[in-house]
Order: structure tokens, then sequence, then C-alpha cells
């Protein structure tokens, strides 16, 4: 948050993050599971990583002869988020999972995804849940319907593009996919 918090400023010296903590209680189980479908369907199963989720994504950039895929669980993009750059190196890797392992043996699945949906940003300057539903929809991140909270879900892995594009194709189609997802997703 202090590196885009740094960024923003460069182009707006006044800019302000929208961010407000929420307790997990208070996040629509709606976006928990649109974003467990969306992110980590074995969200609740794994021990923080998602072997057979790293070996497709590995095949996919392999196959496109660059990195099209990533392949990380919602305890590894934490893991990034709280603690490491945004570089892309194989040591910034293995500090990730290091801290992945760490975070799992001392935090609850429910406590990881209560972090995650706190600090995960969701536009330009806009980070968590409850910022993200007062910015796009006007309600509290409680309040979110499914059709909201897939939507949502849709936009984090390019949340400032999509803050920008809201209309796209390609947002409208994976928000379809992610509430279609959304009844099997397994939240703590």
């Amino acid at each position: 948050m202090e590196e885009r918090h740094d960024r923003l400023r460069e182009r707006k010296p006044g800019a302000a993050l929208r961010h407000a903590w929420v307790p997990y209680a208070r996040i629509s189980g709606h976006l928990k599971r649109a974003i467990v479908a969306a992110e980590d369907a074995k969200f609740a199963d794994h021990e923080g990583f998602d072997w057979e989720a790293m070996q497709k994504a590995w095949e996919k950039n392999q196959k496109r002869g660059k990195v099209v895929a990533g392949g990380s669980t919602i305890s590894q993009q934490l893991a990034k988020n709280l603690f490491l750059s945004g570089s892309r190196t194989p040591w910034r890797k293995a500090q990730e999972a290091m801290i992945t392992v760490m975070m799992e043996s001392v935090m609850d699945k429910r406590r990881i995804l209560e972090i995650y949906l706190n600090v995960i940003e969701w536009g330009d300057g806009v980070f968590g849940a409850e910022a993200a539903a007062r910015h796009y929809y006007g309600v509290s991140a409680a309040a979110l319907t499914p059709a909201q909270a897939a939507r949502l879900a849709a936009m984090v892995p390019n949340p400032r593009f999509y803050d920008r594009n809201r209309a796209t194709p390609w947002l409208e189609r994976k928000t379809q996919i992610i509430l279609a997802r959304m009844a099997a997703a397994e939240v703590p």
C-alpha cells in the first residue's frame, strides 16, 4: 500500500489511499466465496501451495514462451503483498514460499482470508473489501450481492486497469464464470 501511495503522490501530491479494515464477520460471504472461486479453489484444503495449479501455470507459461499464469494461492499472494516487493525474481519466489509456510503454520485459513480481503488492491489507491465495495457500489463490504462480489473478484488480477475500464467483455465473462463457481467454493 505504501508503495502504491508513493506512486499516486508522484502524479497527485495530495492523493490518499482508500482503505478501511473490516473484521471477517463484516465481509459478505458472497465476496469470500467469489475470491476463493476466482483465486484459489483449493484454499480450504491445501497448506499454502496448490502444486497442481502451479504445474498447470508452468505448462501454460512454457507453451506461450512467457509468464501468463502464476498459480499462486491466496496464502502466497498475501505473503507477497504484506512482506515483499513486486519484483519477479527466483529469490523473491523463494522468500514468498518461506513466508507462506510460516503464515500457514501460525494462522488459520479464516485469518489468512480476512487479512487478504483487507489488503488487496482493487483500483487506483483502493485497498481492501470495504473500500472496494464503497468505491464501486456505494455499499459496505457486508452488503455486497453475489454479482457485485463476483465482479470484484474478477477485477483482482488487474485492478487498476479494471477501475478505468469497467465494461470490458472479458470482465463480464470472468464475472459470470466466478458466479457459476461460487456455490462450490469452500470458505472458512
